[in-house]
C-alpha cells in the first residue's frame, strides 16, 4: 500500500497519515444548512471530499463517512446572538413549516449531489434528530465547569477553558484578545455573556421562534457549533481520524467544535483537519449583490451572462479536479471550455484502450516501464494529500501513450501482455472509481431531445393560438408516428414516449 500523506490544518504541516485503527478510517465532514438551493462553492467542497472518500476506499481502507445536514441552530450572519435561525427565517418569509423548508432544500441538495456523481455518505444525520445528544453534551460541559447558564441560555466559558491550559484558537490562529476587539456590542445578548468570545450552546427561544424544544434550562434550540460535536461523537466516537469542511468553517465553527469536545469529552475530536478552499467566479468571490454569481443549473444550461454556453455536470466536476482542493479555483468561461476538451479526451481514450491488444510475453520494454511508472505515479500523487491536478497530468501522459498505440505511432508489439492488462484495468477504474467521472454523452443526448421537444411544443402552441390547425395537427401526427405522445393539461403540454 502506498503511504498516505495529508496536510493537517491543525498542525499547518504535511503529515504522514496514521489511522487510529489499522485499516479503518472515521471521517466527519460538515454538511449543508438546508435553507436555500445548494451553491457551487458547496458543490466544490463536497466533490473534493467525495474524491478523498473514494481514494481512501480505493486504497483499501474501510471508511465510515459521516456528513451532517444542519436543519436548526445556524443563525443569520453565523453569529450566535441577536440573529434569527436561517431555516426559521425562511419558513416565516415563505409561510411554511420549518420542516417543509428543510425537506425541499435537502431533496434539492441530494439531487445535485447525484448530478455531480457523488457517493452518498455512510451516515447523514440531521441536527433536529439529535437534540437529546446535544442536551446531554451541554450538561456534561456544565458539570465539568466549561459552561454557564444565563436567563435560560447556556454559553461556553472560553476564559475558563483557557485557564485550564487549553488553547482556544489552536486551529484558526485567532486569539481571545482579538475577539474582544471584534465584539459587536449592538448584538442582542452580547451583554448576557461573561466574555465576548463565549459562544452559545443553547439559546432560549423568543415566543415567535418557530423551532423550539424543552430543555433543563428553557424552551429553546441548540447552537450551531454544538450539533457537529454531538453527532460526530455519536457516530465516530470521542476521537476519530479526519474532520473536514470548507476553509470558511475554521473559525468560529471548527474552533468551537474542538473546544466543546475537549471540554465535554476530555480530548480533541480529530487527528487530522482538512479544509477546502474557495471557488471564485472570474477572479472574484461569488456575490449576488455584486452580480457575480452563477447557480449550478445556470452553468448546465448556459443561462448566464458569464458563460458562452452550458457545460455538463461531468465537465464541471472534471474542472474542479484540475485544482488542488486546498487551492482557490477560478471559474471562467475559458477554463470550462478547456476542461470540456480535456474531459472528452479522457472519455474517448477509454474506447481506444478497449481495442488494444498485446502479444509480447517476453522481457519488459522501455515502453512497459514508462507506463508502469506513470500508473504508480498517479497513485503516488493522490497519496500526497489527494493531489488531483498532478494525478490528472500523469493520466494525460498515459492518454498520449494509449492514443499512440492505437494509432500505431507506437508499436503494440513492444507492450507486454501483463502491462496492457494492468493498464486496461487501472485506467478506467481510477477515472470512474476515484475521480468519479463517467461518460455523460447519453445524458447530453437526453438534454438535446428535451430541448428540441420544448421547442416543438412551443411551435405547436403558437400555431394553435393563431388557429393554424394544419400545422398543429401535423406536429402532433408526426410525433405520434415517432411514438411520442403529447398530453395537454391545465399546466401546459407534456410529452412521453408511447
Amino acid at each position: 500500500m502506498h503511504q498516505l500523506f495529508v496536510y493537517n490544518s491543525l498542525s499547518r504541516t504535511r503529515e504522514e497519515f496514521q489511522p487510529i485503527h489499522e485499516g479503518k478510517i472515521g471521517m466527519y465532514v460538515c454538511g449543508p444548512t438546508v435553507y436555500s438551493d445548494v451553491h457551487l462553492g458547496n458543490c466544490r467542497t463536497f466533490t473534493s471530499f467525495d474524491v478523498i472518500y473514494r481514494f481512501l476506499k480505493y486504497m483499501g481502507y474501510k471508511v465510515r463517512y459521516v456528513r451532517n445536514i444542519t436543519d436548526v441552530g445556524h443563525l443569520v450572519g453565523d453569529a450566535d446572538t441577536g440573529a434569527e435561525d436561517k431555516i426559521s427565517r425562511k419558513a416565516r418569509l415563505d409561510q411554511l413549516e420549518p420542516m417543509e423548508v428543510v425537506q425541499r432544500y435537502a431533496n434539492g441538495f441530494q439531487e445535485m449531489m447525484n448530478i455531480f456523481n457523488l457517493l452518498p455518505p455512510d451516515i447523514e444525520p440531521r441536527a433536529t434528530g439529535h437534540i437529546i445528544e446535544q442536551i446531554e453534551m451541554i450538561q456534561s460541559l456544565l458539570d465539568r465547569g466549561y459552561a454557564y447558564e444565563k436567563n435560560g441560555s447556556v454559553y461556553f466559558d472560553t476564559p475558563k477553558y483557557i485557564s485550564r491550559d487549553h488553547e482556544y484558537g489552536i486551529l484558526s490562529g485567532r486569539v481571545v484578545e482579538e475577539l474582544m476587539q471584534e465584539s459587536r456590542d449592538d448584538l442582542k445578548g452580547q451583554a448576557e455573556k461573561n466574555h465576548s468570545s463565549d459562544f452559545a450552546l443553547w439559546i432560549k427561544a423568543e415566543p415567535t421562534h418557530l423551532m423550539r424544544w424543552p430543555s433543563p434550562w428553557s424552551v429553546g434550540f441548540p447552537g450551531w457549533h454544538l450539533e457537529c460535536s454531538a453527532m460526530s461523537t455519536k457516530y465516530l466516537g470521542t476521537h476519530f481520524d479526519i474532520h473536514g469542511g470548507g476553509t470558511d468553517l475554521k473559525f468560529p465553527h471548527h474552533e468551537n467544535e474542538i473546544a466543546q469536545n475537549v471540554g465535554a469529552c476530555g480530548e480533541a475530536p480529530a487527528n487530522y483537519w482538512l479544509h477546502t478552499n474557495m471557488l471564485l467566479l472570474n477572479g472574484r468571490k461569488m456575490s449576488k449583490s455584486e452580480d457575480n454569481s452563477v447557480t449550478p443549473q445556470q452553468l448546465f444550461t448556459g443561462d448566464s451572462k458569464h458563460f458562452s454556453k452550458g457545460f455538463s455536470p461531468m465537465v464541471v466536476r472534471f474542472f474542479m479536479l484540475q485544482a488542488h482542493y486546498r487551492s482557490t479555483l477560478d471559474l471562467t468561461d475559458e477554463a470550462l471550455i478547456a476542461a470540456e476538451k480535456g474531459y472528452k479526451r479522457l472519455m474517448e481514450v477509454l474506447k481506444t484502450l478497449e481495442t488494444l491488444q498485446a502479444e509480447n510475453t517476453g522481457d519488459l520494454s522501455d515502453l512497459d516501464q514508462e507506463i508502469v511508472s506513470l500508473m504508480d505515479g498517479v497513485i503516488d500523487d493522490m497519496a500526497d494529500d489527494f493531489n488531483t491536478p498532478k494525478a490528472l497530468a500523469k493520466l494525460f501522459e498515459l492518454t498520449s501513450k494509449i492514443n499512440a498505440l492505437g494509432g500505431r505511432q507506437l508499436d503494440p508489439k513492444d507492450l507486454h501482455k501483463d502491462t496492457l492488462m494492468r493498464l486496461q484495468t487501472f485506467f478506467p477504474s481510477f477515472i470512474g472509481e476515484v475521480l468519479g467521472l463517467k461518460d455523460d454523452s447519453s445524458d447530453q443526448d437526453q438534454q438535446l431531445v428535451g430541448g428540441l421537444m420544448e421547442l416543438i411544443i412551443e411551435l405547436r402552441k403558437n400555431a394553435r393560438e393563431h388557429k393554424d390547425w394544419g400545422t398543429a395537427d401535423k406536429i402532433r401526427d408526426t410525433l405520434t408516428a415517432l411514438s411520442i405522445q403529447l398530453k395537454d393539461g391545465k399546466d401546459g403540454t407534456s410529452w412521453a414516449k408511447s
